[in-house]
């Protein structure tokens, strides 16, 4: 029993030492490039009622939420995404105001999938959501904000990699498709599963145009140049507005010079129903999986009682770290930490040396001698703990050792 209880629960981990310190770091710098785009910072609460985040918010399927009741036996849930929530606060905090609202978070989301080895099911967000800004130029400063956290993460070899909901909306427009149609397309698109897709399209009752045009999906991605392909392909003119804000969009991130790490993928959709324009998602090596995604959600705020365009991202911070591990990029950790070592006979003047230097703004970690270590022993532990010096006071003096790792 006892042996069991030093294990977490599927799906959860510690975090702890360098590996923290290292994360600490590193979101503090994504932080910081949102505080240079002027984002401010909310918090929401870990929990919320189920309607939050129900089937017609678009967010996760019910089944894949932790559910539990209060004591007047409402349905609430661990968020499974904070979108949602940020949408809720802006439309209760920031009723009338019509001007770009800019808001930055982080916090864990959580996710019932166990059935996938090796996934998490609590993760750590970190994003942002630019409300009340329905232009072009506002989908480039949200990309060019992603670019940007990349950079400052250490990670140079990215790729982000956009898409459109209109588009694909247009196509089964155009086709005149059914909802249940739409639905198992958007699935087949979704997995990938394009040889599905045309056995699917193969016994439709729609033109060979239109056939043919479903089955293109899997053509549709790469550089700027596809994007006129894509425009020879359709007549909607839904798709057509679609890609023409596309290439607005890359057309105002060269000015950011951000173009570089910039792809497109017109089969790109999104298991979360929220989104109405834009979507994306970011990748580098060294991770399976996005490690940032994102889009505009113009309709989901008015399900909240406020009609305003947004769009936001999200890094999913434990994917990040995986990244940075893996392409051994190195996040030094540049604090002076100081262990202030001293025998029982010293304690009075060592505790009022460690007061002293706290107020200097320095790390302390008083610790006083066991008869049963020595100072090898110590030194050892602070090479361990990656802690860079050691004071010994004894017998009114003190040695300073610089601890190397």
């Amino acid at each position: 029993m006892k042996e069991r209880l030093l294990h977490t629960p599927d799906g959860v981990r510690d975090i702890y030492g360098d590996e923290y310190k290292k994360r600490r770091k590193v979101m503090a710098r994504l932080h910081q490039v949102l505080t240079l785009y002027n984002y401010h910072a909310i918090q929401t609460p870990t929990f919320e009622y189920f309607d939050i985040f129900g089937k017609d918010k678009g967010s996760a399927p019910s089944h894949e939420m932790y559910k539990f009741f209060d004591r007047d036996n409402n349905t609430l849930v661990l968020r499974p995404d904070i979108t949602p929530s940020i949408a809720r606060c802006v439309a209760k905090y920031y009723e009338n105001e019509d001007l770009p609202i800019r808001l930055c978070y982080e916090g864990s989301t959580f996710i019932n999938k166990i059935s996938h080895q090796g996934k998490l099911c609590e993760t750590t967000q970190l994003g942002g959501e630019l409300v009340n800004d329905d232009s072009s130029a506002a989908d480039a400063e949200i990309l060019a904000t992603v670019v940007d956290c990349f950079r400052a993460a250490s990670i140079e070899d990215f790729q982000v990699e956009i898409g459109e909901v209109d588009f694909f909306k247009g196509i089964i427009e155009e086709a005149g498709l059914n909802e249940e149609d739409e639905t198992v397309i958007r699935g087949f698109i979704l997995n990938k599963n394009f040889f599905g897709l045309q056995e699917y399209v193969k016994h439709l009752s729609i033109s060979d145009h239109m056939k043919e045009l479903l089955t293109s999906f899997d053509q549709l991605f790469g550089g700027v140049e596809m994007l006129e392909k894509a425009k020879k392909l359709v007549q909607n003119h839904r798709s057509l507005t679609a890609i023409e804000r596309l290439e607005k969009v890359y057309h105002a991130l060269s000015f950011y010079h951000a173009e570089s790490h910039i792809g497109f993928d017109l089969s790109m959709l999104s298991d979360y129903k929220y989104y109405t324009g834009i979507i994306f998602k970011g990748y580098t090596y060294g991770t399976g999986d996005a490690i940032v995604r994102g889009g505009r959600y113009n309709a989901l705020l008015s399900q909240f009682g406020k009609d305003a365009p947004a769009i936001g991202f999200v890094f999913v911070v434990d994917e990040l770290m995986n990244a940075i591990h893996r392409q051994n990029i190195s996040i030094p950790i540049e604090e002076e930490e100081i262990i202030l070592l001293y025998p029982r006979a010293d304690q009075q003047r060592a505790i009022e040396y460690g007061v002293e230097l706290r107020k200097q703004g320095k790390k302390v970690e008083l610790i006083r001698m066991s008869e049963k270590k020595t100072l090898e022993d110590y030194k050892e532990y602070a090479k361990k703990e990656h802690l860079e010096t050691i004071i010994y006071m004894h017998d009114g003096t003190s040695e300073t050792y610089a601890i190397t790792w």
